[in-house]
């Protein structure tokens, strides 16, 4: 059984996330442009995805999964506009992002390195969305992705 302290960490990265927490209490339920809600509805799908990935590899190790917990300061955010939640949002996941790129380096644990990189990547890109909705909606302009 291979040791996990990069896998166990990727795990506490990604669940308490402020992202996860508006998807857990109910996104469609927050004021605010329907883009953010979907962009940020798809964010919280593809990480949960790694997440849920990193937790059975580590059931599989027998290790335990570690147990995350939303910060109390979150339920605060109950009825803000998303709009207006949105540039902690991305701050936070810069944060996250710069903390993967940590476990990418990881030795002796290719598969936490692989997931790190691959969450490392999902969050890059949803942040470079997230910022151009931010910037769209600044300017008073659709913040609907453009047709590809």
């Amino acid at each position: 059984m291979p040791a996990s302290p990069a896998l166990v960490r990727l795990v506490q990265i990604l669940q308490p996330s402020l992202p996860m927490y508006l998807a857990d209490s109910g996104i469609w339920s927050y004021p605010g442009p329907e883009v953010v809600r979907e962009a940020l509805a798809a964010l919280v799908s593809d990480q949960r995805q790694v997440a849920d990935r990193a937790a059975l590899i580590l059931e599989e190790r027998e290790v335990p999964v570690p147990k995350t917990a939303y910060p109390i300061s979150f339920s605060g955010w109950h009825d803000v506009d998303l709009q207006h939640i949105l540039p902690r949002i991305v701050a936070g996941l810069k944060r996250q992002e710069a903390e993967l790129e940590q476990l990418v380096a990881t030795p002796n644990d290719a598969t936490a390195s692989g997931l790190a990189a691959e969450a490392a990547k999902i969050t890059r890109q949803h942040v470079a969305a997230l910022d151009q909705i931010a910037v769209k909606l600044r300017a008073g302009l659709s913040a609907k992705p453009a047709a590809t």
